[in-house]
């Protein structure tokens, strides 16, 4: 696990001098406090400064950026390749190799030199960012890995060719130069985060998972025309081949067979020359990961999680109760109003762009408590996208059933009366009929209100994953560019549920999940690992029908009758919280002034960027009780602080 970061310029910007690159390795120490290597080109048109969390091969062997014996290509390498040494003995026997170490990036070298790129990506199991240089042939190639665990972002700014693993470490370069991009802040505002290719700054882009680009010297001065993309592995390929070639054996083969790989996928994941752990939180994909990681260890395995002192938020107990079942060495901490309130401050610095997910507190906080036992953490995430499990995915079945069944001038009637109509009208509403009260999530009148005029289910979707129903209101600006794509006709709901996985693990797992995972892990040198998002198993999980995925309304049914297997489900079934943070009340009590300073009307109305008096309404319909706007405030909260953390 490590940071990179670099540079492609004409040789009289001096862009590539020592002094600049050391700079921009600084910004990212964090990502590898353990060693720090430097190149320039001979030409003097590359650069780039590479910082390394040492994992495997702790010695010098290992140390980047990393040369071929002829000296052509130069590798650069932040991530991990679980299966290296399977791909080091598949080489010995083709050619027999003079090896000088025992690490990853020194087999990756030797398979692009023997095998080629492509071939060696197709081998290569892991989570990476890979930066390739090739002397002879002037060319830089950037690669991200399959589902996009590693962060690679990427930009022009006056003439230079910037890129890195976090966009500090481009900020850090007297090159650097951009603006806001409003359209970015709309779809953050509505989903939280910043969806790729875009970033928060409108000249600088990240690298879409499992994507390869390409930058030739000699095309330099034609800026982003001049950089080629092409795709070598997508989620959306991957459920095209499942359903040309669908599993086709027995329910206890099924379940057999994913066990099996993910418990390769465990095992391969806990290789390391430091120590390993995972977080626990006590849920089905957590507890799963633990459980196959104690299975195939002779010592009890650390484990972490983290709670809360509000009830509706705390699964610890959970955790605890897994943990001890299972024999784990287990670490818990509790998340106190204070402890938020002494992260918040250095959120903007950790995610760099603005960041809306609130979990990014505890998982700052666990990830910082693990980091003093262990140097690598497992975890379970990705378990929902692949097996059906978030309750979104029942509310929104629910949700297009009711409105198919909602005359069409009734639906146009509540989605006129939504922006009017106070919030008690529509929970008498709901109240009468017989509705769920009013929530985020509820499918009483309001809820209708807001999807009613959705043509599409993708639409009804948006509308129900998003934070920000309307942010063009918000920043005072047309309608931001949908980021889902509609889906192909869709005559079930088995088929409406496979686009809602598709459509999540291509967005919101790696711009979301994913992001918050890395910042608050590689603030604190931690290395996360994601078994499940070994791609075998991801190809595996794809090939399952739809019915080891959510049975009776419930998901994740294959990953639970797994889990039985070695944690009895009297330990497990209960109504599942997620990982929330108590935002809602943090907002009205120790957080408040923080808020509110952030939103004060002077200054929102001084920065020219947000409606300031709707913001201030959703700010006082929160604080009065009347509604709870937790989420939507969060968002601008972040974006504030954010803002004010760029001086």
């Amino acid at each position: 696990m490590c940071g990179l970061a670099g540079v492609v310029a004409a040789a009289e910007l001096l862009a590539t001098q020592p002094g600049l690159l050391k700079a921009m390795g600084q910004a990212i120490q964090h990502r590898g406090p353990d060693d720090e290597g430097l190149h320039s080109s001979d030409c003097g048109s590359f650069g780039l400064v590479h910082r390394r969390l040492a994992i495997v091969d702790l010695s010098a062997a290992g140390h980047q950026p990393m040369f071929s014996p002829d000296h052509r290509f130069m590798l650069a390498f932040n991530g991990e390749i679980y299966n290296h040494q399977a791909l080091r003995a598949e080489l010995d026997k083709v050619v027999p190799q003079v090896w000088r170490g025992h690490s990853d990036t020194e087999t990756l070298l030797a398979g692009i030199l023997h095998w080629g790129l492509d071939d060696t990506l197709r081998r290569a199991v892991g989570m990476f960012a890979l930066v390739l240089w090739d002397n002879q042939q002037k060319t830089l190639t950037l690669i991200r890995d399959r589902a996009g665990e590693k962060p690679l972002y990427y930009g022009f700014s006056q003439g230079a060719f910037l890129f890195g693993s976090e966009l500090k470490a481009l900020k850090a370069h007297p090159l650097f130069q951009s603006e806001i991009d409003i359209e970015a802040l709309a779809l953050m505002l509505r989903h939280k985060y910043v969806p790729a290719p875009r970033t928060i700054y409108r000249q600088f882009c990240k690298l879409e998972p499992g994507c390869i680009l390409t930058l030739s010297l000699n095309e330099l001065s034609l800026g982003h025309s001049a950089v080629q993309i092409r795709r070598y592995w997508s989620f959306a390929q991957v459920a095209k081949n499942a359903a040309a070639q669908p599993f086709s054996g027995t329910e206890q083969e099924g379940l057999q067979q994913l066990e099996a790989q993910l418990c390769h996928s465990v095992s391969e994941q806990m290789l390391a020359d430091v120590q390993v752990g995972a977080f626990l939180s006590g849920g089905t994909d957590s507890s799963l990961i633990a459980a196959l990681m104690q299975k195939q260890s002779s010592q009890p395995i650390r484990t972490f999680t983290v709670g809360f002192h509000v009830p509706d938020y705390n699964e610890a107990e959970h955790a605890k109760a897994v943990a001890r079942h299972l024999g784990t060495d287990h670490t818990e901490i509790y998340v106190t109003e204070q402890d938020a309130l002494n992260v918040v401050p250095s959120l903007p610095q950790l995610f760099d762009e603005p960041f809306g997910d609130s979990s990014q507190i505890p998982t700052y906080l666990i990830a910082k408590e693990a980091r003093r036992h262990v140097t690598v953490a497992l975890s379970g995430d990705a378990g929902d996208e692949l097996f059906a499990g978030y309750s979104r995915y029942e509310h929104s079945l629910a949700l297009h059933h009711k409105l198919s069944s909602v005359p069409g001038a009734l639906l146009s009637a509540l989605a006129w009366c939504k922006p009017v109509l106070h919030a008690d009208v529509w929970r008498q509403l709901d109240k009468l009929t017989g509705q769920a009260d009013y929530g985020p999530l509820s499918n009483g009148f309001a809820r209708v209100a807001e999807v009613g005029l959705c043509h599409s289910f993708a639409g009804l979707y948006t509308q129900v994953v998003s934070d920000a129903k309307d942010p063009q209101r918000l920043i005072r600006r047309e309608p931001e560019a949908s980021l889902f794509t509609e889906p192909a006709a869709q005559h079930s709901d088995e088929q409406r549920l496979a686009w809602m996985m598709l459509t999540d693990s291509q967005t919101y797992l790696p711009d979301d999940v994913l992001v918050k995972v890395d910042r608050a892990a590689m603030a604190v040198s931690l290395e996360g690992r994601v078994p499940m998002l070994d791609h075998r198993f991801i190809e595996l999980a794809a090939s399952m029908p739809m019915h080891f995925k959510r049975r009776d309304g419930v998901g994740k049914w294959a990953l639970k009758q797994i889990l039985y297997r070695h944690v009895p489900k009297a330990l497990l079934d209960r109504p599942k919280t997620g990982f929330g943070v108590p935002t809602d009340h943090w907002l009205r009590g120790p957080l408040r002034d923080w808020a509110e300073a952030l939103l004060d009307t002077e200054k929102l109305k001084q920065q020219g960027l947000l409606n300031t008096s709707l913001v201030r309404k959703y700010w006082q319909e929160h604080l009065s009780g009347q509604r709870n706007w937790q989420y939507m405030l969060w968002n601008l909260l972040m974006f504030q602080s954010w803002l004010e953390a760029q001086g």
